[in-house]
């Protein structure tokens, strides 16, 4: 399911953009985010509507490094990590305080987006190391990760079945066209599964 490979997006897409599931609309600039030349955000909560349509089945592939994840944080928490801004300070409080590293380690992974949800395997593809099922996934952010070397910072909110817990997942991409690219691919998922719910 997880075959078909996308090959790096690398388009000159505008500085930063906003990407809403449920809206299926591409918001140019979101302001004040000084530290961040490039934040996509993809909001399952968005309520907005828009005419664009989706793949029947998106499946695309994307060779990340794993930073670390904070587990098991308190539901109510996911309320207060809300606005991209607040994710992205959250994050580096936690890289501040330890609890996140800053460098990923060296081992490269594949993430494969389709529109069952995210899947983070080791190069072999033979051993997952995550598995984000699209329904718990309840944002997707991407922005640089501020220490120069133009990495940007993939952070994957999910909750689980239950909702009585949130976790946020970093990983690093290559370049800022990578992460914006898993963040569309991410937002077609959704689509065609809304569409398929619709019909």
């Amino acid at each position: 399911m997880f075959r078909k490979v996308k090959k790096r997006h690398s388009s000159s897409s505008s500085q930063s953009s906003e990407i809403s599931t449920k809206s299926k609309s591409v918001d140019s600039s979101l302001g004040g985010l000084s530290r961040s030349s490039t934040v996509a955000s993809l909001d399952t909560d968005s309520t907005k509507s828009s005419g664009h349509s989706a793949a029947s089945e998106t499946c695309a592939e994307f060779r990340v490094k794993y930073v670390g994840a904070i587990e098991k944080l308190p539901f109510e928490m996911s309320k207060t990590l809300q606005e991209p801004l607040e994710l992205i300070n959250y994050i580096d409080a936690a890289q501040q305080d330890g609890k996140l590293p800053f460098v990923p380690g060296e081992e490269e992974m594949v993430l494969g987006v389709s529109k069952y949800g995210v899947k983070v395997a080791f190069m072999d593809q033979c051993d997952v190391l995550h598995r984000h099922p699209l329904y718990l996934i309840m944002r997707m952010l991407c922005y640089d990760d501020g220490l120069g070397a133009g990495k940007n910072l993939l952070a994957l909110k999910t909750t689980d079945a239950k909702q009585q817990d949130c976790s946020i997942w970093v990983y690093q991409c290559s370049s800022a066209e990578q992460a914006q690219a898993i963040c569309k691919v991410l937002s077609a998922s959704f689509d065609c599964v809304l569409t398929s719910e619709k019909s």
